[in-house]
């Protein structure tokens, strides 16, 4: 059974696009039929993957312009890898969030339930923010992750988040589960990172991963690769970095 996840803060600069890219790699390289859903209206893991442009994106099939296997597209170089893109041509896709969404809160769930039919699993990448796209989208997975940095901020937001996915859940009658957190660029050696990590693990009943700084996420994006193929004078993803991907691709899909 094909399952959805989405990974969102409302907090911006958190490494969302860093953390869904990643993943949706880790688990094509497990011999999953992946599809990454850029819903983010600034496209950037959609820049991350494709070189050009294709000729539909997300957009045009939310509006009905083109079927969604038409936009659908094959990433290079990474086998069971495919990406539903969005590279912000007019800035179309929030044009339609802020016009036409609330009409069809469900359009997102919709598609996801077409495109299960032909993958594995499915990951939305969100922009920062909890507007009507974000909602519309988390009501389409079955499962959200919240990424973090070690600052006080990215913890308020947390704080946040829960709370308004509380709502949510009620007000759309939305099951989407939410027991993961993911505490980005962690340098066990700064008091303030520990100190951000035991506050998150007592916010709830949350599993918390951690992911070093690892400078093979901005090179791997800046070449359009895979962070888990990429590597620079022979050196590749940090050990620790790959442990805890491993993990999570373990935890999530299973």
């Amino acid at each position: 059974m094909t399952k959805t996840v989405a990974f969102h803060l409302q907090k911006g600069g958190v490494g969302k696009t860093t953390i869904s890219g990643t993943l949706a790699c880790q688990s094509a390289l497990s011999s999953k039929k992946t599809l990454i859903i850029d819903c983010d209206p600034q496209g950037n893991v959609s820049s991350w993957f494709l070189q050009s442009a294709p000729k539909f994106e997300l957009a045009d099939v939310l509006q009905g312009k083109c079927f969604v296997g038409d936009a659908i597209v094959k990433i290079p170089n990474i086998d069971n890898l495919y990406i539903l893109p969005t590279f912000g041509i007019g800035g179309t896709l929030k044009i339609y969030s802020e016009t036409k969404l609330a009409e069809e809160p469900y359009v997102l769930q919709d598609l996801v339930s077409e495109v299960s039919k032909d993958f594995d699993h499915v990951i939305l990448d969100l922009s920062p923010g909890l507007g009507m796209l974000e909602r519309a989208a988390l009501i389409a997975s079955d499962e959200v992750v919240t990424p973090m940095t070690s600052e006080v901020f990215s913890l308020d937001g947390l704080e946040i988040f829960i709370h308004e996915l509380q709502k949510l859940r009620k007000n759309m009658r939305s099951a989407v589960k939410h027991n993961k957190i993911i505490i980005n660029s962690y340098d066990t050696r700064i008091k303030q990172h520990r100190d951000i990590y035991a506050a998150a693990l007592e916010s709830g009943n949350y599993k918390v991963y951690l992911i070093p700084v690892d400078p093979i996420f901005r090179k791997s994006q800046e070449a359009g690769k895979a962070p888990q193929l990429f590597k620079v004078r022979g050196r590749g993803m940090k050990e620790a970095t790959a442990k805890v991907f491993d993990e999570l691709n373990r935890d999530i899909w299973k």
